[in-house]
C-alpha cells in the first residue's frame, strides 16, 4: 500500500467536515466567493441585498490591513440602502458564536503576483476565515507554513482582498497538525499544537478536526480567544494550555465561591492567560470588578502597558493609592495595581469610607506570581476585608510544604491561600510542546569527574564553604578570564546576551572591577539596589528595588521611583561605598550610550533600570551584573546565557535559570547555565519539585559526548549514504535525493549549533572534519540559491517550501569589513601564499549565505583593482569607491 497522497488527505477531511454539519460548497475563483458572500450575509442578516448595495458592502470590507480587517469582522457596518434607509450588516455573531452560517471548499483559485490554489477554506458568513494547507504524509510540516507565507505575500491581498480575512491557519501532514493566528511576524516556533486539558497533544489530522474544527469550537476561538494586540497590530490566538486555563477560571467563578491557582510554568505566556481571563471575567453580570494584583511597582506599570497594549485603554493605570480607591468607586472594571497599594487602601483610615462601599461586592481578585508576596499578613488583610471575593492565582513555581519559608503566621502553601489548582502546565509539558528551550548546565571548576575537560579550571566548587574562598581575588579573576575566553562561544559570537548573578553587592563589584581591568571587547553593565547590602539568604529571586509611592497624583512617565534611603543609611561606610561604586559603574554606562543617568534623583535611576531592560533586550548589553534584579519578571528572548556565582534553591533557582530559555530562533537551541558553584544537588531536587524526579532528560541537555555521538551517527548514517564525497553532491539528479541531502546536512548543522556552545567543542571529537563540513555547507547553499533562483519556473519544486534554517550558517562574524581585512592580507602576503589566501576568501565567501550574492563583484575587484593599490590600508576606501561604480553602471545597465 503506498503513501496516502495529499489529494486523499484532502478529500477525506472535506468529508469529515461535512459530517460535522459544515455546507460543502464548489468556489472555483475570487468572483464565485463574492457572489457566495453576498448569498451567506443575506441568510446571517435575513436580508436581501441589491447588487449596489453589496458593491458597497465589498468596498466596505476591502479597507486596511488584516489587522484593521479583524476589527471590520467583528463591527456591524451601517449599509445605506438603495431607498435611502439605513440597515446594519453583522459579519460575525461574537456573543453566539454557534450561531453563524458555516461552509467548507477548496481549491480556490487566486490570481496575484503568481497564481496561487488554496488547499481547504472554512467559510463563516461567506467570508474564508480559516485556511488549511495540507502535505502529504511524509514531508515536513514546515513545508505547509511556508507555503502559507508566499501565499500572503503573492495572492491574499489581490482583488477584493477576502482572503485577509483569515483569522486561524491550520497546517498538516495528516500525523501533524498544527494552527495558528494570520501574522505575518509569526515564525514556525509560533504554530501550535492542540491538546486536551491533560496537556496530551492531539495531533492526528482526523482528531484535531473532530475537536478544533467542530463547528461551535472553532467559531468560539475565533470569537473569544483570538486577541487583537494593538501595540504590533496583530492577531494572538491562544494556546490550548492557556485556552484550558481561562475556561477554568470562568467555570470556578461562575459555579461557586472557591478560589483557585493557575500553575503555568514561567515563559508560558502568563500574561496574555491572565489577560484574556480578566477581559471575559469583567463582562460576568455577577462580578463587579477585576482586580490584577502584582507585588512590585515597576510590574504595575509593566502589566498596565502590556494589559493596554492588548487592548487599547483596557486599563487606567492607578498613580497612587488615591487613585486606585477612585477606581473602586467608579465604572472601572478592570484595575491593576500594587499588592501595597491595595492594602494601604483598606487599612488608611482617610480611606476607609470610600472603600466600605464596595467591601460587599463580587471582586476576583487575580493575584501575579502568586509563589512570592502572597503569604504575608497583607493577603490575610485582603481576604477579611472583601466579604465577597475571589482570590484567583498565578504562578510558575508554586510554594509547597518542600519550598516553604515560615513567617510569623506559619509555613503556607500556595494550596492553602488558593484552594484546588486549576489547571497545570509545567516545565516539562512547555519543553516537550517546543514553547520554552532545555537548560543546558555546565559546571566549571575543579570536578574529580572532569579530569582533561575545558571547565576544569582552578577553583574550588566542591567544598566552598568559607567566605575567604568565596569572596577571593584569585577565584574572582579566574571565572573572569573563563567568561571572557568562552563568552563568544556561549552566545554564538555575541549573537545573545548573558547575565551573571552573584550572591552579594560585595561581590558583585569585585566582578565588574575585575572585568574593567581586563582586555575585552565585552560590554558589562550592572544595576542593583543600594539600600540593602545584604547576601541572599533564601535565593529566592525577589527584586530588591523598592519603587516607592508618592500620595499625590504625579505624571505617568515618573510614577515609579525608587525608594531613597535615609541619612542615617546613606552615611554608613558599607552603603556609601556600594552608592558610590553604583554611580561609578553607571557613569561607565553614561560613557558606553551618551547618557546621563545617576543614582542622586530618583527618577534618574528608574530611567536607568527602563533603559538598560531595553538594552538587554535589544543586544546592546553582553553581560548584565546582578544580585537578584532581573532573575524573575525579566523575559527578553535575546538572552541565552547565564553565569551564576551564588547559592540558588527551588522557586529561586528555576525563576533564575529561566531568564534563558525563551524560544527565539533555530540558533537558540538551549539556555545556558555556566554554574561556578556546585548546584547540581539544588538543581535536581527544583526539578523533581516542579515537575517529577525523572524529568531532568527533558528539562536539561544531554551530555557534551551523547551529542558527539549522534552527530558522527548522522554523518555516517545519513550524509555518507546519500552523498559519499563532496562532489556526488552535483551529481543528485532529482529533487528527492536532494531533498534527503538538504534533511542529512540540516540535521549536522543543528547538532554542531548546540556542540558549539560546550567549552569542550572542538572539530577533533568528531569523524567529519572541520573543512569537510564547510565544504559540505558549500554544496548545501548552492542548492539553496539554485532553488531561489528559478522561484519564477512554472513548476512546483518540492524544495521551494524547505526552511534551509540559514540562521544556523550565519553564527560568525563575517561581513565584507571582515573579508576586506583579509584582502589586506592577501595584497602584502609572499607571493608563494597568494594563491592560498586567496582560496580561503574565496571558501569564505561561498560558505556564508550573506556574502555569496556578493561574490562575483569581491572576486572581481581582487582580479581587476587589488594588486594596483599602493597601500593596503586604502584597500576599504578603494573598494567602496570600487562598489559605487559598479552600483550606478547596474543602474545604467537596467534603465
Amino acid at each position: 500500500m503506498g503513501t496516502q497522497s495529499e489529494a486523499t488527505l484532502e478529500t477525506n477531511l472535506i468529508e469529515q467536515l461535512a459530517k460535522l454539519e459544515y455546507q460543502k460548497v464548489t468556489i472555483k475563483d475570487d468572483k464565485a466567493l463574492e457572489a457566495n458572500l453576498k448569498t451567506q450575509l443575506e441568510i446571517h442578516n435575513n436580508t436581501t441585498l441589491s447588487d449596489q448595495e453589496f458593491k458597497r458592502v465589498l468596498n466596505y470590507l476591502n479597507k486596511g490591513s488584516v489587522f484593521e480587517k479583524a476589527k471590520l469582522l467583528r463591527d456591524k457596518f451601517s449599509l445605506s440602502c438603495d431607498d435611502g434607509t439605513t440597515k446594519y450588516i453583522e459579519f460575525l455573531n461574537s456573543e453566539h458564536w454557534c450561531q453563524n452560517e458555516f461552509q467548507v471548499t477548496s481549491q480556490v483559485t487566486v490570481e496575484g503576483v503568481y497564481k496561487n490554489r488554496y488547499d481547504v477554506t472554512l467559510l463563516i458568513n461567506g467570508l474564508p476565515l480559516v485556511q488549511i494547507e495540507l502535505k502529504r504524509r511524509g514531508l515536513e510540516l514546515k513545508e505547509a507554513f511556508n507555503q502559507i507565507n508566499r501565499y500572503q505575500r503573492h495572492s491574499y491581498g489581490s482583488n477584493s482582498a477576502l482572503f485577509n480575512y483569515i483569522q486561524l491557519f491550520v497546517i498538516s501532514n495528516g500525523v501533524n497538525t498544527k494552527y495558528y493566528s494570520n501574522n505575518k511576524v509569526q515564525t514556525f516556533k509560533q504554530t501550535f499544537y492542540w491538546a486536551d486539558e491533560q496537556n496530551n497533544n492531539i495531533t492526528n489530522l482526523e482528531s484535531f478536526t473532530d475537536v478544533f474544527l467542530e463547528r461551535c469550537h472553532v467559531a468560539k476561538m475565533i470569537c473569544k480567544y483570538i486577541v487583537l494586540a494593538e501595540v504590533p497590530k496583530i492577531l494572538m490566538v491562544l494556546r490550548p494550555y492557556q485556552f484550558h486555563a481561562v475556561e477554568a477560571i470562568i467555570e470556578r467563578v461562575n459555579n461557586s465561591d472557591k478560589n483557585g491557582y493557575i500553575w503555568h510554568t514561567t515563559g508560558s505566556g502568563k500574561t496574555l492567560t491572565s489577560f484574556k481571563a480578566s477581559q471575559i471575567l469583567m463582562k460576568l453580570p455577577k462580578v463587579h470588578k477585576v482586580v490584577f494584583v502584582v507585588d512590585r511597582k515597576d510590574l504595575d506599570y509593566q502589566t498596565t502597558k502590556e494589559f493596554n497594549s492588548f487592548s487599547d485603554g483596557s486599563v487606567d493605570g492607578t498613580d497612587n493609592t488615591k487613585a486606585l480607591v477612585r477606581q473602586f468607586g467608579d465604572d472601572t472594571k478592570l484595575i491593576v495595581t500594587t499588592i501595597q497599594k491595595l492594602n494601604t487602601a483598606i487599612s488608611k483610615t482617610r480611606y476607609l469610607a470610600e472603600m466600605e462601599e464596595v467591601r460587599d461586592e463580587h471582586i476576583v481578585f487575580i493575584f501575579d506570581e502568586c509563589h512570592r508576596s502572597q503569604f504575608g499578613e497583607t493577603h490575610l488583610a485582603i481576604s477579611n476585608f472583601f466579604t465577597n471575593n475571589q482570590m484567583i492565582g498565578f504562578t510558575g513555581t508554586p510554594i509547597f510544604e518542600e519550598n516553604a519559608v515560615g513567617n510569623k503566621l506559619g509555613k503556607r502553601t500556595t494550596r492553602q491561600l488558593f484552594d484546588d489548582v486549576l489547571h497545570k502546565y509545567v516545565i516539562t509539558d512547555a519543553i516537550g510542546d517546543d514553547n520554552v528551550l532545555k537548560f543546558s548546565v555546565e559546571y566549571v571548576g575543579r570536578y574529580r569527574e572532569k579530569e582533561g575537560s575545558a571547565t576544569n579550571i582552578d577553583i574550588d566548587v566542591e567544598a566552598i564553604d568559607t567566605k575567604a574562598l568565596l569572596e577571593s581575588e584569585v577565584r574572582v579573576e579566574k571565572i573572569v578570564d573563563y567568561i571572557i575566553a568562552n563568552h563568544s562561544r556561549k552566545t554564538h559570537s555575541r549573537e545573545f546576551t548573558a547575565m551573571m548573578c552573584v550572591s552579594s553587592v560585595q561581590m558583585l563589584i569585585k566582578y565588574y572591577e575585575m572585568f574593567k581591568a581586563k582586555e575585552h571587547k565585552l560590554k558589562i553593565a550592572t544595576i542593583f539596589s543600594y539600600t540593602a547590602n545584604e547576601e541572599d539568604k533564601d535565593a529566592d529571586g525577589i527584586i530588591e528595588l523598592d519603587f516607592s509611592e508618592s500620595e499625590t497624583s504625579v505624571p505617568n512617565k515618573a510614577r515609579l521611583k525608587p525608594s531613597i534611603p535615609s541619612e542615617e543609611e546613606l552615611l554608613s561606610p558599607k552603603n556609601m561605598h556600594s552608592r558610590e561604586k553604583l554611580d561609578e559603574f553607571i557613569g561607565d554606562y553614561n560613557t558606553m550610550f551618551g547618557t546621563k543617568y545617576s543614582t542622586k534623583d530618583s527618577q534618574s535611576f528608574y530611567n536607568y533600570y527602563n533603559e538598560l531592560s531595553k538594552r538587554v533586550k535589544n543586544r546592546e548589553i553582553d553581560i548584565l551584573l546582578v544580585v537578584n534584579m532581573f532573575l524573575t519578571g525579566f523575559d527578553a528572548k535575546s538572552l541565552n546565557t547565564l553565569y551564576v556565582d551564588k547559592n540558588l534553591k527551588y522557586h529561586g533557582l528555576i525563576q533564575a535559570f529561566s531568564r534563558t530559555n525563551r524560544i527565539l530562533n533555530e540558533q537558540k537551541s538551549q539556555g545556558n547555565i555556566v554554574c561556578f558553584r556546585n548546584l547540581k544537588p539544588n538543581t535536581d531536587d527544583a526539578i523533581a519539585l516542579f515537575s517529577n524526579k525523572d524529568a531532568k532528560d527533558i528539562i536539561l541537555m544531554k551530555p557534551y559526548e551523547e551529542y558527539l555521538g549522534e552527530f558522527d551517527e548522522a554523518y555516517r548514517e545519513k550524509l555518507l549514504v546519500i552523498t559519499p564525497t563532496v562532489d556526488s553532491v552535483d551529481e543528485l539528479d532529482d529533487e528527492e535525493s536532494q531533498f534527503v541531502f538538504v534533511q542529512a546536512f540540516r540535521a549536522l548543522m543543528r547538532l554542531k549549533n548546540i556542540l558549539a556552545g560546550f567549552s569542550d567543542f572542538g572539530f577533533d571529537d568528531l569523524e567529519m572534519s572541520a573543512q569537510e563540513f564547510e565544504d559540505y555547507k558549500s554544496k548545501y547553499l548552492d542548492l539553496y540559491d539554485s532553488i531561489k533562483s528559478n522561484r519564477e519556473s512554472e513548476k512546483v519544486s518540492i524544495l521551494e517550501d524547505v526552511d534551509f534554517e540559514l540562521e544556523l550558517i550565519q553564527v560568525d562574524e563575517i561581513n565584507v569589513s571582515y573579508i576586506l581585512m583579509l584582502l589586506g592580507r592577501l595584497k602584502d602576503a609572499k607571493e608563494e601564499d597568494k594563491k592560498a589566501q586567496k582560496e580561503h576568501i574565496s571558501n569564505i565567501i561561498n560558505g556564508d549565505a550573506s556574502l555569496r550574492s556578493k561574490r562575483e563583484l569581491i572576486e572581481k575587484f581582487i582580479n581587476e583593482n587589488l594588486m594596483s593599490i599602493e597601500d593596503s590600508e586604502s584597500i576599504a576606501d578603494e573598494f567602496e569607491k570600487f562598489w559605487e561604480v559598479e552600483r550606478e553602471r547596474g543602474f545604467d545597465e537596467l534603465c
